[in-house]
Parts: structure tokens; sequence; C-alpha cells
């Protein structure tokens, strides 16, 4: 097991989550819900996905730009030896697809520095890109959906969708993402690659969380563990901060989703 190895399904399995927030567009869905789901739920998994794509494309069109601050921490424990590090950046967003990263401090180990966090930015660059992102998005094209439960809340709910990737690669993954109930926004996601990038991975979990900043949803943390077949352990995370809308245009209740949580609300009594 090389660690280059491993800092390349590093790489891949995080992009793919990084670039959900800014428009992250949905079409049909494939179902497979037991009548039971369907009845807990206020609205079936279509309506879920529909409304999901109405209120990204919304969003995504309306935030022009932003910026925060990123902590990149990693751990390793393994083969050839330990090694730890830590990057700030300072990221820059503007519509439709650019975004700057500036480091600001760095610590530890300079191949993870340079080999893992630098690739990660460098990733997510090339991955925002219209034909890359297409590729790599949470969409019907390259995945199938279907409703696992609902959690509800006064708030609105939380429908919790499996997600399984229709091609088996790293760079998609298979899991569950809950969606709001009231925004129609991905707010959680735990997942594992849709393909093991290396036979010296043993198994990679990621778990990833937004936060609401104004009227959008933004990275908030991740945690992407790999277990090594040789005894090792590699834990990546990334805590987002500072969060600054500097130019969008506004949202109405309806544009954030609300209208159709209402209506759902409305026919559940009923």
């Amino acid at each position: 097991m090389t660690f280059p190895r491993l800092t390349r399904t590093l790489t891949c399995f995080s992009v793919a989550a990084l670039i959900l927030p800014l428009g992250v567009t949905l079409a049909s869905a494939q179902t497979g819900v037991t009548e039971e789901k369907t009845q807990t739920a206020p609205l079936p998994v279509e309506q879920v996905v529909k409304n999901l794509e109405q209120a990204n494309a919304r969003r995504a069109a309306a935030l022009t730009q932003f910026e925060g601050e990123r902590v990149y921490r990693m751990e390793y424990r393994g083969f050839p030896s330990n090694r730890d590090a830590e990057m700030v950046v300072k990221v820059s967003y503007r519509a439709p697809d650019s975004k700057e990263f500036a480091v600001v401090s760095q610590t530890g180990s300079k191949f993870v520095i340079d080999h893992v966090f630098k690739k990660l930015l460098d990733g997510e660059k090339e991955a925002a890109a219209g034909e890359n992102r297409s590729q790599t998005a949470l969409s019907s094209q390259n995945y199938d959906f279907e409703l696992a439960s609902y959690e509800p809340s006064p708030e609105g709910g939380q429908y919790v969708l499996n997600v399984l990737p229709k091609t088996k690669s790293k760079f998609l993954y298979r899991g569950k993402i809950w969606v709001d109930g009231k925004d129609f926004a991905v707010v959680r996601i735990d997942a594992e690659p849709g393909k093991n990038p290396s036979f010296w991975i043993k198994k990679t979990q990621i778990q990833h969380k937004y936060v609401k900043v104004n009227d959008f949803w933004l990275p908030a943390e991740n945690h992407t563990e790999s277990q090594i077949r040789l005894g090792g352990t590699a834990t990546l995370s990334i805590e987002y901060r500072g969060y600054k809308i500097l130019k969008a245009s506004p949202l109405s209740a309806s544009d954030a989703g609300s209208s159709s949580w209402q209506t759902a609300r409305s026919a559940s009594r009923d």
C-alpha cells in the first residue's frame, strides 16, 4: 500500500460531496418504496425530487458570490508512518463556477498538505467545470433514488432517500441523503464510494453536513474515514466557517420550497 493511493481515494470521494451545494440538478427518480413508507411521508419520492430540483435551480441562480473559510485536518495512523496536518484556506466563490482558494496557514506533514489538501482544492475546481459537474452531480442521470423513511418535525421534517449510482465510479457514492422538507435542500449525506478506488482500501465512509446561511444551504462539516487493509486508518475532516453572502438575489418563501411544504402539510391533514 502506498500513501499516494490513499490520497487519491480521499480526493475523488470528497470532491464528489463538496460540489453538491451549488446548482445540483435532480430530475425524475426511480422509487421502489413500500406502501408503509408512502403513507408516512407527506410527499412521494417523485415529488420530493421534483421540489428539490426546482429549489436547487432557484438557489443556484440566486447565489452570485460568497466567501468563507475552511479548516482541513488529516490524521493518518499506519504504514509506512503516522502523519498529521492542518491547513486553513480562504474560499471565494463567484457564479457560475469560479472558486478561488488562498492558503492562510499550514502545519504538519508537507506530504499531506501537497498531496491531499492541495489536490482536494484542485479537484474541486476541476469537478465544478460544466461537463465534469454533470458527471458527478446527484442527478437521475447518475443515480437511482428510493424513499427510505420520513423524519417528521414542526419545522417541516426531513425525507431520507437511498441513493444508488447507476455506474460503478469512484467519483459517485451510495448511501443516504437527508432532504429538508421545507426548503427541499440536501442537509446531510452518509455514504461510501460507488466503487472502491483501490484494492488496498478496505472501507471508506463519508459524513457530510450542510448549514443554512441566509437563503442558501452550504457545507458545514465533512468527515471521511478510510480503513486500510494493512491495518492503518486515515481520517480527513473539513470544517467550514465564516460564511459571508456577498451578492445574491432575494428568494421568496415559495422559492425556498415553503409553498410545497405547506401544500404537503394541508394534504396530510386532509
